[in-house]
């Protein structure tokens, strides 16, 4: 049975959120822990924060398989939106991070004043545009609706897609941070800017929705056959990895992890798992 404990909560929830976890004990001093790099003790709790598929249950797999025999103790939390990993993260609350992309990562620094940086790559969820009413993409037309997500890096990615598949045109130089006012050219579609997590819910109330590849896994959709259509993994520049504070990279736990999470052993549980809808971003099974 996992141990770990599941946080579904919204922004709002945050001071309850930062009692809890101080309860806990998994956290001491941010200051503290930021300065402690290496010198952190091996037998504490390397505590998590991680959306839950499929980032914990990639965690939860190196938990149960392959941390006992490492010498790893490590306690997994999951949290159901794109904002508290990183601020508990930041405060100390939990010590890493598994749940986002870079250019993300950059955009939510620069706003926040964060200071949370990336350890290693995992792996990437393809974007796709998924439709309970159309079938194929000739049969979205002008006048139906398109949902994408409403913060920064992933409208820009999602309207990338569109564009990539012909359903739109960006204006030159629009890049992986287009917004909504840089379509030159909608087809006659129209748009809907939805907070991610709740997109697959959104599938009734429009024509089409443009989904990251977690929260399709949440909602039982299957990217590799489901979606209209699929990022490319080549070049890719949106793979997910471990983050930690600035300062804590070569805290041993981490290091550890960093390890065991680019494992021959993840990698195969990953492509057997997800069957092409996660892929892997680091090297071959030897």
């Amino acid at each position: 049975m996992r141990k770990n404990s599941k946080l579904t909560v919204s922004a709002a929830a945050l001071g309850a959120l930062a009692l809890g976890l101080t309860a806990c004990g998994t956290a001491s001093d941010p200051a503290a822990r930021a300065d402690s790099g290496a010198k952190a003790d091996k037998s504490t709790a390397l505590v998590v924060a991680a959306s839950p598929t499929p980032h914990a249950d990639i965690l939860n797999y190196v938990k149960d398989n392959l941390a006992k025999k490492a010498g790893l103790n490590l306690e997994v939390k999951e949290f159901t939106d794109y904002v508290l990993p990183n601020t508990a993260t930041e405060s100390g609350q939990v010590d890493a991070n598994f749940f986002q992309h870079k250019p993300y990562l950059d955009d939510f620094n620069k706003k926040n004043n964060t200071h949370i940086v990336p350890v290693v790559n995992i792996h990437l969820e393809p974007l796709g545009l998924y439709s309970k009413k159309v079938k194929d993409l000739k049969d979205l037309k002008p006048g139906q609706s398109v949902a994408v997500p409403n913060d920064t890096t992933n409208e820009g990615r999602a309207l990338g897609l569109l564009a990539d598949n012909g359903l739109i045109t960006l204006k030159d130089g629009a890049g992986t941070g287009a917004k909504l006012s840089d379509i030159k050219d909608s087809k006659g579609l129209k748009f809907k800017e939805i907070e991610a997590a709740t997109l697959p819910r959104a599938l009734n109330d429009v024509d089409a929705a443009v989904i990251n590849g977690n929260y399709a896994i949440e909602a039982d959709l299957k990217p590799a056959t489901d979606a209209l259509a699929l990022e490319k993994a080549e070049g890719n520049p949106y793979a997910n990895f471990l983050a930690v504070k600035q300062g804590n990279e070569k805290d041993a736990r981490v290091q550890k992890l960093a390890q065991l999470l680019n494992s021959p052993e993840v990698k195969k549980f990953i492509e057997d798992k997800y069957a092409g809808s996660v892929v892997p971003a680091f090297g071959a099974v030897k």
